[in-house]
């Protein structure tokens, strides 16, 4: 197998007018947490100035809203995008479809807005039909290992599973944390029903176009730092993709390999790559 080359894209500039659409990660190309990328911001400013339409695409466990408070107060100017989507939005349209049986929200309460304003039946773990995973409920001191026993006895109990952030982990300022996705990948590993919302999933992805407009597919770009979700989404929607090489991406090289190796074995080639978004 002849191993992928990944374009060194110096400036985000030489790529823009090939794209009327840009469809871009936030934590981890926007933010890390903590500080916002301004180069970054400012490469999506003066893509829309240049006509194109950004949408702002998150595997957030909140609705827009809270992520657009989230930006703001981390000093992000309202204008790097035109619209949000999160995973927290598809996430309320499964609650809604299972609005008659008993949930459990696994999670932190900074994510119980992802219910707020729906008629959820929520119940305490033993009583319940479907888990409602956003997170750890202490991503700082857990891990996903503490919850095997719990899971074992959920399984056993036939409960589905809903996460709402398929992500694994998130560079919070320089440190890795464990995110819902790895608490369902542990419990679809022992047996466990999992529902998927989010990238690399289709249903975010035909939000995002639903509100991006009338665009060919062939004119839209994915921007994030994730093989994972961010490529694997954008390639199984037939979009073109950036890759940014950052914190994320060295834990998807597993045993030593190369990005060009993980690439090469996903069968996802991006049209470039960035250490971070820089017009």
């Amino acid at each position: 197998m002849t191993e992928i080359v990944l374009p060194d894209i110096a400036h985000f500039e030489l790529l823009a007018a090939n794209y009327d659409c840009v469809l871009c990660d936030i934590w981890g190309v926007i933010h890390d947490g903590v500080t916002v990328d301004m180069q970054a911001v400012e490469a999506l400013q003066k893509f829309k100035t240049g006509g194109g339409r950004v949408i702002l695409l998150t595997n957030a466990p909140r609705p827009a809203a809270s992520v657009a408070r989230q930006l703001a107060g981390l000093g992000a100017p309202d204008d790097c995008g035109d619209a949000i989507v999160t995973s927290g939005d598809v996430t309320r349209k499964l609650l809604q479809e299972r609005r008659a049986k008993k949930i459990w929200h696994l999670g932190p309460e900074r994510d119980n807005g992802v219910y707020a304003g729906l008629s959820v039946n929520l119940c305490e773990r033993q009583e319940s039909e479907v888990i409602l995973c956003t997170g750890l409920f202490e991503d700082d001191t857990e891990t996903p290992e503490d919850y095997r026993t719990i899971f074992e006895e959920c399984l056993a109990a036939g409960q589905e599973m809903i996460c709402a952030n398929p992500d694994l982990m998130v560079d919070r300022g320089g440190t890795l944390v464990p995110c819902a996705g790895a608490l369902a990948e542990l419990y679809g590993t022992i047996g466990g029903a999992v529902v998927y919302a989010g990238k690399p999933w289709r249903p975010i992805y035909d939000m995002a176009m639903e509100i991006a407009g009338n665009i060919v597919r062939d004119r839209v770009l994915a921007i994030g730092d994730s093989i994972r979700t961010d490529m694997r989404g954008a390639h199984n929607c037939g979009f073109d993709a950036l890759f940014i090489e950052g914190v994320i991406s060295a834990t998807e090289r597993k045993d030593g390999k190369t990005i060009e190796a993980v690439f090469t074995e996903a069968g996802i080639r991006p049209v470039g790559v960035q250490k971070s978004l820089v017009w």
